[in-house]
């Protein structure tokens, strides 16, 4: 299968899972929730979902757990919504490239600091 084929279905399972969790799911632990990247496997069985939740840490383990309850409807939704022979497995897991990100700006602004 062609890279070009594995993104395009890929950003496709990310913009039709954040309309469902935007407007069908109901859950207010899940709160404002953004699907951040999703990655698929090759055969296309099972797909990672990165989320990043807004607010305090605590509601990340809230958030997650409201998403594994509602991982069924949003699965069903998702194989309304396209058009591929079958719709994957989701795994949802804790976006942490921003909070790595965030580390790696201080420690620069450190170093900048200790240069002075």
């Amino acid at each position: 299968m062609s890279s070009v084929k594995q993104k395009r279905i890929e950003g496709l399972i990310r913009k039709n899972i954040s309309d469902i969790i935007q407007f069908e799911v109901k859950d207010p632990k899940i709160g404002f929730a953004t699907i951040t990247d999703v990655r698929v496997s090759s055969d296309h069985s099972y797909a990672t979902v990165y989320v990043s939740f807004l607010g305090k840490e605590a509601r990340n383990e809230a958030g997650l757990k409201a998403l594994e309850r509602a991982k069924g409807h949003i699965r069903s939704e998702l194989s309304k919504r396209m058009s591929i022979r079958r719709v994957p497995e989701l795994n949802f897991e804790i976006d942490t490239a921003m909070k790595e990100g965030q580390h790696i700006e201080e420690i620069i602004a450190q170093i900048h600091k200790q240069e002075m």
